[in-house]
Formats: C-alpha cells, sequence, structure tokens
C-alpha cells in the first residue's frame, strides 16, 4: 500500500497544482463517465430486472459506499429541525429515480441524456411559481429556447412520442421538484447533513415499491448492481468536488460530454443509433441551461455583493 501512495503522490501533487477552474472541469469529465457508465449498467442488468429493483440497489449500494463516510462524522450530523422535509424530498428523489430507470430500460441513451438536460429549465420555473423568485426578459428567453429544444427531441405530432423520452422528461421535472427543497433545506443545513439524510431516506424508500416487483437477483446480477451502485455515488461524490473547485459556470460546458458518451455506448453496446434532431434538440436545451446558470451566477454575486456574508464550506 505504501508503494501504491508513493506513486501516486507525484500524480496529486501536479493535480493540485491545476487552476481550480482546470480541476473542475477533469472532476465533472469523470463524473460524466461515470454517469454514462452507470446508465450503460441499468440498460443492461434491466433485461433481466425491474427497475424498480435496480433503483433499490443503486441505492443500497450507496449508502454502503457512504456508510463509513457519515461514521466518521457522528450523529451530530444528523441534527435538524426539518425532518418533514428531509424525508419528502427523499420521497420526491425515488419517484425521480423510478421514472428515470424506467427510461433508461426502454429509450435510446441518446434521448434520456438530452432530457435529463431538461432538469436545470424546471428548476428556474419552480423557483419562480413556488419560491417567488424574479426573472427577467433575458432568463424569459432561455427558457423558451430550452423547451423548443424538447419539443425538437419529442417532435410531438410528427411522430410517435416515445414512451422512454416521455419517463425522462417527467423524471427531470420530479427532480427539479427535488432540487427546489434542496435549495430551501440549503439555508439552514449544511451539505453534509442534506447528503446524510438522502443517503438514509433513499434506501428504505425504494424499497417499498421495488417489494411488488421483487425477484432474487443471481449472484452475476447481483454483482453488476454493486457496480452501479458504486459507479453512481462515485459520480456523485465527483460532481460534488467539481462544483467546490469552480463555479458552475465554467465547468458546466464539460457535462455535454454525456450525451456524446451516451451516443456511444448505446451505439456500440446496444446498437442503438442517434437520431441527428435528438443531437439538435440536446445541443438547444443544453445552451439554454448553460445561460441560465450563467445569469444566475451573475445574480447571486450581485446579491452577495450586497447583502450576503461570506458562505463557510460545508
Amino acid at each position: 500500500m505504501k508503494q501504491i501512495a508513493t506513486l501516486a503522490d507525484p500524480f496529486a501533487a501536479a493535480y493540485l497544482r491545476l487552476p481550480g477552474q482546470i480541476r473542475g472541469m477533469l472532476l465533472l469529465l469523470c463524473a460524466t463517465i461515470l454517469f454514462s457508465g452507470m446508465h450503460a449498467l441499468i440498460r443492461h442488468v434491466g433485461e433481466a430486472q425491474h427497475p424498480f429493483e435496480m433503483a433499490f440497489f443503486r441505492n443500497l449500494f450507496g449508502f454502503i459506499v457512504l456508510a463509513p463516510f457519515f461514521l466518521r462524522y457522528g450523529f451530530s450530523i444528523l441534527r435538524t429541525q426539518r425532518l418533514g422535509l428531509h424525508a419528502l424530498r427523499g420521497t420526491v428523489h425515488v419517484g425521480s429515480m423510478l421514472l428515470f430507470f424506467s427510461a433508461v430500460t426502454i429509450a435510446p441513451l441518446a434521448t434520456v441524456a438530452a432530457m435529463t438536460f431538461t432538469a436545470p429549465l424546471f428548476v428556474t420555473l419552480g423557483a419562480v411559481f413556488l419560491l417567488g423568485e424574479k426573472i427577467r426578459h433575458r432568463r424569459v428567453g432561455a427558457l423558451l429556447l430550452g423547451f423548443a429544444g424538447v419539443m425538437i427531441v419529442l417532435r410531438p405530432g410528427i411522430s410517435e412520442l416515445e414512451t422512454g423520452a416521455l419517463l425522462a422528461l417527467g423524471s427531470s421535472v420530479i427532480w427539479a421538484t427535488a432540487l427546489l427543497m434542496i435549495k430551501v433545506l440549503s439555508r439552514t443545513e449544511s451539505s453534509v447533513t442534506l447528503t446524510a439524510y438522502m443517503t438514509l431516506f433513499l434506501t428504505p424508500l425504494s424499497a417499498i415499491p421495488a417489494a411488488f416487483v421483487w425477484q432474487w437477483p443471481t449472484w452475476e446480477e447481483l454483482g453488476w448492481l454493486a457496480l452501479m451502485g458504486t459507479v453512481g455515488t462515485a459520480g456523485h461524490l465527483f460532481l460534488a468536488q467539481a462544483f467546490r473547485e469552480a463555479d458552475a459556470t465554467t465547468v458546466l460546458p464539460v457535462d455535454f460530454l454525456r450525451l456524446i458518451w451516451a451516443s456511444l455506448l448505446g451505439y456500440f453496446l446496444f446498437g442503438q443509433i442517434p437520431e441527428a434532431l435528438v443531437w439538435v434538440g440536446g445541443a438547444v436545451i443544453f445552451s439554454s441551461t448553460i445561460y441560465l446558470a450563467y445569469r444566475e451566477a451573475v445574480v447571486t454575486r450581485r446579491t452577495r455583493k450586497e447583502t450576503d456574508p461570506p458562505i463557510p464550506p460545508g
């Protein structure tokens, strides 16, 4: 082990010498690869296992991976006055996962990836109608552009609507609701507490729908499920660290690589030929979300400059 650590030291030192923006982009690059790999695993295991059961095992193995991390912090991270909202957020998160896993098992991976880019659009809409935030004409224009991209991918009235694409879109809507809850919770809760409650709630809540379709996996399938949970959890850790290293507007363009990885994996592993309009629509949606992130960053910087004190990490 000491030899491995010694070999890793030069790489770690070189990594730390990189500018924060580059580190953030590299971390998000790794996250896109991990998430795309997880989606391919869902598609593969989905040939034998129900999506609801896969979602349960994804959460179970994710909990196992993160348990040592939480034990290090002790029970102090569970102190909260908003247990009900944590539980509601967990329930909504599970609903989004169930739709997403179902979508991946029946729709082309590239189509699902394109639809996942819509979540920031629904977050912006929800912030306006549910949280009372105000947006101006620039962000309204970006929203309209984003939903035009959705229409390009779905092509309603021109081709038959794909069930998988609609499930992925529905998953993004529900996931946006969970993100809005995180936005509210983050006013009083630390990121460690948010992650701890998410991990604690997701496994038992996802076990309920899984129980209705349960069939015991084979040892081989269990190995794939364990890999899926580990890869997915690692992806979230890389994603979180990427946004700690650099501003969202700096690293987010790298996220478009998910559409490229999804197209390549879909083609080489499952014989899925990505449609040109999925790429066009995905690019339009992604461009609009990048602009929304940029405007959000501008507004946030102005607000913090005028009113907010510095926020400590964690």
